[in-house]
């Protein structure tokens, strides 16, 4: 079996319609595929409706947290969308995004970026506004030449010039309410130090302790040693190792299927969730 436990679609920041994402992992093989956009589900009806036959979808999402100024994502995994306090956190969380993306634009114009909110609105369409869609802004204009570029210091970096802060989840209250709605928590590129600042192992091994079920280790953002010190921990912590490809269509460089999971890992995720179930194709609509 091959299985993506991490992409995303126009829903938050990935170029790829629902329907278009499910689409593109059945044509290049994969056999189950994880639509986890970024704090909202909005994207998954669409994708069950077009869940080609042989594909199965696993529904989730990225929850954005943060511990001790870090931020980090947290993969919530087959959690029932309606249970209402983690339904409550992610409209948070994706409600701040909004008011910061505008504050970050005011500040790129202060840095002589003309990004404007009209711009950031369009690229966005019907997706959760975020840093990338600036980022996608930035290069329109011509300021950076790709969208990584604009992820440093002197642009949108965590800390950097034009940076702001949203609400994001303490991510051991985000460890009880994804386990309160059924679902399996991962943690994403836990040392995607090219990002910013990761948390320490021991906080890992905290989170670990509190519930969480396991690391995202094989990823573009993981070197080779980075990958195998990441599993010799999640060993030590009894956590279990995923591979994704944290596909976002062209918006970057990764493409479906890069790195992939485990198929007695990904049978393990599906023994532990409760709050719903992955779903098998049928064919969907054309």
């Amino acid at each position: 079996m091959r299985i993506d436990l991490h992409t995303h679609s126009t829903a938050s920041d990935g170029t790829d319609s629902p329907a278009d994402l499910v689409r593109k992992a059945a044509a290049v093989g994969l056999d189950v595929i994880a639509l986890t956009d970024h704090d909202t589900t909005r994207g998954h009806a669409e994708a069950l409706a077009a869940l080609p036959e042989g594909l199965t979808l696993v529904t989730g999402a990225e929850l954005s947290c943060r511990l001790d100024g870090v931020s980090m994502h947290m993969l919530a995994y087959l959690f029932d969308p309606e249970e209402p306090r983690l339904l409550a956190e992610r409209e948070l969380v994706r409600d701040d995004r909004v008011p910061r993306a505008q504050g970050m634009i005011a500040k790129l114009n202060g840095l002589g970026a003309p990004v404007t909110w009209e711009q950031v609105q369009r690229i966005a369409g019907d997706g959760s506004v975020g840093r990338p869609h600036i980022a996608t802004a930035l290069v329109e204009l011509g300021v950076v030449p790709t969208v990584n570029d604009a992820f440093t210091l002197d642009w949108l970096a965590d800390g950097g010039r034009a940076h702001m802060q949203k609400h994001e989840t303490d991510p051991f209250e985000a460890l009880r309410l994804v386990k309160g709605a059924g679902g399996v928590a991962v943690f994403a590129h836990p040392a995607a130090s090219k990002r910013g600042r990761t948390v320490p192992e021991a906080a890992i091994a905290e989170l670990a302790e509190a519930g969480l079920d396991g690391i995202e280790v094989d990823h573009m953002d993981h070197d080779p040693d980075t990958r195998a010190q990441l599993r010799g921990l999640a060993q030590e912590l009894g956590l279990l190792v995923t591979g994704s490809s944290d596909y976002h269509g062209s918006r970057k460089t990764c493409v479906l299927g890069e790195f992939m999971t485990d198929p007695e890992v990904y049978g393990e995720i599906t023994r532990r969730a409760t709050g719903a179930f992955p779903v098998p194709g049928a064919g969907g609509a054309r």
